[in-house]
């Protein structure tokens, strides 16, 4: 099984910093940011300050439905920019999970851990199985997965599978899709980015009846031997979680890289697909069309 190799825990300084360039003045801003990471099973968020410029008129802060920290604000004055920058500062351990997975003999046939089955119900992952606004299912998705969830198959298996043929048979491509692309589309493409493919394998799951969730995140790249490591140049990434039955539980899986999600992936937000974790989404009045720039930089701490 392809994993991260460090057990070790790895700590993070990680800058996420979005800049609006508007054409036209604005008038009234409203948004709410979710670059707040959760500490949750192996990630630790030691802190987190979100900070706007020009400066909040408002700010509140509380915690959706799917249990992400929300931070929102209200900029009530003229401006024709806009900077938020996220600073963060994480421990991220190794997943028990990549510790379970080493002994297949508790990985459970996906079919007792698939809707319907006793864990499913104790546990409510329901509302990961079905469509959900950016996930719609379809034979030809069904099909697709159904090679890799064979009768008796163990979910950890399957999924890992699945993933790889993704990753095998799916071509990373930012030109071919954008943030708004069907997923039915980049399915019959075979082309997309990250978002794409997270969205492809949880629609695939779905419509075999395993939960599956979206992980928005920061992916911890390393440069190549002799190259110096670029500010800015880390990435803001998704991957899939995936319901492994009350033995396993969650376990994350990354169709772009072909692995289980281990030290190097920072998890900050969880939903059903792309629509309930934007970073930044809002209401602007005026402005006109603005040009927008993302940068993300994670480094590790002593």
């Amino acid at each position: 099984m392809p994993m991260q190799s460090n057990p070790s825990p790895a700590r993070y300084r990680i800058v996420h910093r979005t800049d609006y360039q508007y054409p036209q003045s604005v008038a009234v801003c409203q948004n709410e940011v979710r670059m707040s990471p959760r500490t949750i099973g192996h990630v630790i968020c030691h802190q987190n300050k979100i900070a706007t410029d020009p400066h909040p008129t408002w700010a509140g802060s509380h915690i959706d439905y799917f249990g992400n920290p929300v931070v929102s604000f209200s900029i009530e004055a003229m401006h024709d920019a806009l900077v938020v920058t996220s600073e963060s500062h994480v421990t991220v351990q190794r997943p028990d999970y990549l510790n379970h997975l080493e002994d297949d003999s508790i990985d459970a046939a996906w079919d007792q851990v698939a809707a319907g089955s006793a864990d499913w119900v104790v546990d409510q992952v329901d509302e990961f199985v079905y469509p959900s606004p950016r996930i719609v299912l379809t034979p030809a998705m069904r099909d697709y997965a159904a090679v890799s969830l064979v009768a008796g198959r163990g979910i950890v298996a399957a999924a890992l599978d699945l993933t790889r043929r993704i990753h095998e048979d799916f071509k990373y491509d930012p030109t071919a899709t954008t943030v708004t692309t069907p997923v039915s589309e980049s399915f019959k493409m075979r082309r997309g980015v990250c978002q794409d493919f997270a969205h492809i394998q949880i629609a695939m799951l779905r419509s075999m009846g395993i939960a599956a969730s979206y992980v928005s995140g920061y992916l911890r790249t390393t440069p190549p031997p002799g190259r110096p490591r670029l500010v800015g140049a880390d990435e803001s990434h998704a991957w899939v979680s995936v319901y492994g039955g009350r033995s396993i539980g969650w376990f994350d899986c990354d169709p772009t890289n072909a692995c289980l999600a281990g030290t190097d992936h920072i998890p900050i937000a969880i939903g059903r697909d792309y629509a309930d974790v934007t970073p930044m989404r809002g209401v602007v009045i005026g402005g006109g069309s603005p040009e927008m720039k993302v940068s993300v930089d994670v480094a590790e701490e002593d």
